[in-house]
């Protein structure tokens, strides 16, 4: 598999990877403001977004219809519709294009729903890489407090209830986000993840991450008037 600019497109791909209440969001957040106020061409995406089949996945999730094929490959359909319908013509046009989420979220959380990795991973091979991965490494129980801090409990798939690894959805998230915890640290030398230490404050990993994102791109080839060509 090659990346976006291995494969000559102007524009650069920026992915965030973490487990959920990493703050990768945040993060993600942060950056596009940060690259838009230097009057760049910005354009955000986020997991499971797509309008074909939004609707389908929180149907299903509310009524636990979803096996976790069914859950692979409603995801694979979300990300190919934004992939061919926004990412390719945006990066072909010379923007930056940063995604809360990529293909490494499945190919973490399917394996461990019990999908056959090289099932999981044949599904994205249409899938050009990222130019940069940063993963947003936080503790099991930072994650944990930092999700019960904005909302009183934890969703239903978030803590892996449907695997039924415990009765107790604090534990089934302990072990369900900690397995696919496992599966991201495999991939980061793999995949030249970025990683971040997501204990530590919000803009203590921001200026990191810009100057990161900074060191790799030269980010005057992505203004409005630039050429979109990159290095």
């Amino acid at each position: 598999m090659k990346t976006f600019a291995e494969q000559n497109f102007p524009g650069r791909l920026i992915a965030v990877e973490g487990l959920d209440g990493s703050g990768k969001s945040t993060q993600i957040y942060l950056l596009k403001r940060w690259l838009e106020l230097q009057g760049l061409k910005v354009f955000f995406s986020e997991w499971n977004s797509s309008a074909v089949v939004k609707n389908a996945t929180s149907k299903g999730k509310k009524r636990e219809l979803l096996t976790a094929t069914t859950f692979s490959l409603i995801h694979a359909t979300d990300f190919a519709d934004r992939y061919e319908r926004q990412f390719v013509p945006l990066l072909r046009a010379g923007y930056v294009v940063l995604c809360d989420r990529y293909i490494f979220t499945a190919f973490a959380r399917d394996t461990v729903r019990g999908c056959r990795p090289e099932w999981v991973r044949g599904i994205y091979n249409f899938a050009a890489l990222p130019d940069i991965t940063f993963f947003f490494k936080a503790d099991l129980e930072v994650s944990l407090l930092r999700i019960l801090d904005n909302r009183p409990q934890l969703k239903y798939h978030e803590a892996g209830m449907d695997l039924n690894l415990s009765t107790d959805p604090y534990e089934s998230f302990r072990i369900f986000q900690g397995r696919i915890l496992e599966q991201y640290l495999a991939m980061s030398t793999e995949f030249d993840f970025l990683v971040i230490d997501a204990n530590q404050q919000i803009e203590a990993q921001q200026t990191l991450v810009r100057r990161l994102v900074s060191a790799r791109l030269d980010l005057s080839k992505f203004t409005a008037r630039g050429t979109g060509a990159a290095q």
